[in-house]
């Protein structure tokens, strides 16, 4: 399961009204996200989403569907579809290392809403070792290639109301850096959100651009370590905005490459999924 993106600029209104929970957005806003997705060609979200239940299917020969938060085909429709073929278990793996109730409760709750057979969630699995073994795979590419002067992970930012609700988002995201660095030598790093939407409330920071600008470093490597593709927050946010920002300031800004489909992220998941099915057999036997 993944958040979903549009298929096309027809999408993006209903797309955009969907995540706003059915109220649409003002011209200026669907003015701006449009603009956002022409600078990236659009999202490749669900085409990678696909490959990597294709992928995650011939690794553990499982059937694996996807379904998406706020674009077709929906959670909810899918785990239907999946009950009308009889099947009776269903695995929900949602694309996000991190638990939120903001964001991957709505997974659970389209899932339980839907489906009357046993449901084995996945609530995250930020401290899972292959999860981090993968991260550090993937830094220690981009280390070897190019040693910045300091390195910041990112996640998506929420509202900093989950902090007071008792949410666990941040502790996850950074004990998946600490286990990170524990495995891996790291030049100076830190942590910064990104992708924060402007809802009139207060979201977590520090922003990774403002955070970038106030440690005074050249040469940045940032690793979004709560995200899994490549996708909007991605491609436009770190690939187009922070690369503007950068130019304008004389600096260089580079990121780790995305998992999507390849063969160590896959392998990932596969692990995570055995774990919570051998996990149930426990719990059943």
């Amino acid at each position: 399961m993944a958040y979903g993106s549009p298929a096309g600029e027809a999408a993006i209104e209903p797309y955009f009204t969907h995540i706003r929970g059915g109220r649409k957005p003002s011209p200026e806003a669907l003015a701006e996200l449009t603009a956002r997705y022409r600078a990236i060609g659009g999202s490749p979200l669900a085409e990678i989403t696909a490959r990597q239940a294709a992928a995650l299917a011939a690794r553990t020969g499982i059937p694996a569907y996807t379904g998406y938060k706020h674009a077709p085909p929906f959670v909810g429709d899918v785990a239907r579809q999946v009950a009308a073929t009889g099947a009776t278990r269903l695995v929900g793996l949602p694309l996000a290392p991190h638990y939120a109730a903001m964001s991957l409760g709505g997974y659970r709750r389209a899932l339980e809403e839907a489906w009357d057979g046993e449901l084995l969630f996945i609530p995250g699995f930020h401290d899972h070792p292959a999860f981090i073994a993968a991260v550090v795979a993937l830094l220690k590419e981009a280390l070897d290639e190019h040693r910045p002067d300091r390195l910041f992970f990112t996640a998506h930012s929420l509202p900093a109301r989950i902090i007071a609700e008792g949410d666990g988002y941040q502790d996850q995201l950074l004990a998946s850096c600490r286990l990170v660095a524990e495995n891996l030598k790291l030049p100076d790093w830190e942590f910064a959100f990104q992708s924060a939407s402007t809802t009139g409330e207060p979201w977590l920071g520090p922003d990774l651009l403002e955070a970038i600008e106030k440690s005074g470093a050249r040469k940045v490597l940032v690793c979004p370590i709560g995200f899994v593709a490549d996708h909007l927050e991605i491609l436009y946010d770190l690939d187009v905005e922070a690369q503007a920002f950068a130019r304008d300031r004389g600096i260089e800004i580079r990121r780790t490459a995305s998992f999507n489909d390849s063969p160590v992220f896959v392998d990932a998941l596969a692990e995570i999924v055995a774990g919570a099915l051998e996990l149930a057999g426990r719990a059943a036997g």
